[in-house]
């Protein structure tokens, strides 16, 4: 991951800090947010009152990154191009990686971040506004309660959890607290691509009753690892953090963990969020009622095991469904191509490139339209709005859980070995006490996620 040392205990951070003096930001534009929010300081157990601010045209959005060796580390320099953001602080248990990432911030004559191995300090600095989870997924829900429950706005990359329980409790945390959460699905963002929806949804291919989703790769084998003691530059206790401790293998970090249960979700959590998301928002869909899933680990035998052929399928309510194709050990999907999504209606199709521009085709399958647009990704930019405005940003924390939730299901289906009877209003399990206990995970001590 990228997190930290152990210098302050998990019990203190498991009780609401004291709101950042930005705890609700005001728009840059139109001033203010809203009503006071109430919250209880942890150093002085008092009843506090956080006022709504008015942010004026040179005071910027500061910004902490918990995670920089990969993703977080792109992330961190994308926040930091936005002139309404400054980036002062990065966070990793990996003592190599921090000072690398700002050194860069120095060379582009920025002002550079400070530097932090336990995140827990940024939670305690009430002069933070944001703070970025770009850790292992098993991180990617503690870390976000905890930021809410500290009053800090968070954007947490996907998937935005590791259990059903804890995804609940994301959402939970950001209504309490009055906080922006977003998850990094940055297809939402997309101009081409919310085009593509728009247009979905007002009927240009009739009623949409299937959409079909793919993601493929050519991942090779990991391999099979001793147990060792971590290197000196990893803090292991706490990139494990809330996951009950296990013995140190060189090939889980820093990527391979994706493809244990203990830390990841497979490559369904990892890339097909992606799809289902996109897929799920264009069928008008919330929670599913039945979940199939199929599939192994047919290419390597090795310390992988989250499956490399899958195949999930979700049935929801007014006879809609959505399938997901995952496949890690071949590149060729649909089409010939590795990601994409099909949207399948009664008077035609359209179909969703990794991109984020789109086809339409008739029902006789001819290629009708296939606009090109300029402009990527604008997902930081709308949450950055979101954070000065209060409005509720593309990838909102409630619809990244429902999207987040589809992956968790297909997964918990695959490991159960059967179907999964779910309900429509919150996608609990029904009837299978078995299955519905893969709903949380255990924690290490003092570390289960609370609202507070």
């Amino acid at each position: 991951m990228k997190t930290n040392d152990d210098h302050c205990t998990a019990s203190n951070l498991l009780i609401n800090p004291n709101l950042s003096r930005r705890r609700v930001i005001g728009s840059m534009a139109m001033g203010t947010l809203g009503a006071a929010v109430s919250v209880v300081s942890h150093r002085t157990g008092a009843q506090a009152q956080t006022q709504p601010q008015i942010v004026g045209a040179n005071d910027r959005i500061r910004v902490a990154v918990m995670g920089v060796n990969g993703r977080g580390s792109w992330l961190a320099k994308t926040f930091a191009a936005d002139s309404r953001a400054e980036v002062v602080a990065l966070c990793d248990v990996d003592s190599r990686v921090g000072g690398v990432l700002a050194d860069s911030f120095s060379k582009d004559g920025r002002n550079v971040p400070r530097l932090e191995s336990d995140f827990r300090r940024l939670l305690d600095d009430t002069t933070i506004d944001v703070l970025v989870v770009a850790t292992p997924n098993h991180w990617h829900a503690p870390a976000t309660i905890l930021a809410c429950n500290a009053g800090k706005h968070v954007y947490v990359e996907k998937p935005c959890s590791h259990t059903p329980e804890e995804g609940e409790l994301a959402v939970n945390a950001a209504r309490k607290h009055n906080c922006i959460v977003t998850m990094g699905s940055q297809r939402r963002s997309y101009p081409g691509l919310r085009e593509a929806i728009e247009r979905l949804h007002a009927g240009v291919i009739g009623p949409v009753r299937y959409a079909r989703t793919w993601y493929t790769a050519q991942r090779g084998s990991i391999g099979v690892a001793p147990s060792t003691d971590a290197p000196a530059w990893l803090d292991w206790d706490l990139w494990q953090g809330p996951a009950p401790h296990r013995p140190f293998r060189a090939n889980i970090v820093h990527y391979n963990w994706h493809w244990n249960w203990h830390w990841g979700d497979g490559e369904l959590g990892n890339n097909g969020v992606h799809c289902l998301d996109v897929a799920r928002w264009g069928m008008d869909v919330s929670f599913p009622t039945r979940v199939t899933s199929s599939g192994g680990r047919y290419r390597f035998h090795d310390d992988q095991e989250t499956p490399d052929t899958m195949m999930v399928s979700y049935e929801f309510p007014e006879n809609k469904m959505i399938s997901w194709e995952g496949l890690s050990c071949s590149p060729r999907g649909p089409d010939g191509t590795g990601f994409g999504i099909c949207f399948l209606g009664d008077n035609g199709s359209l179909t969703i490139g990794g991109g984020g521009d789109y086809k339409i085709f008739d029902a006789s399958n001819k290629e009708l339209e296939s606009p090109q647009h300029k402009g990527g990704d604008l997902h930081i930019a709308n949450f950055l709005d979101c954070v000065a405005s209060g409005a509720l940003p593309h990838a909102d924390i409630e619809e990244a859980h429902k999207s987040t939730l589809l992956c968790q299901l297909g997964n918990i289906s695959y490991r159960a070995g059967r179907s999964l009877s779910t309900r429509a209003t919150d996608g609990h399990i029904e009837n299978d006490p078995e299955a519905a206990a893969l709903w949380r995970r255990e924690y290490r001590d003092q570390w289960q996620p609370k609202v507070t």
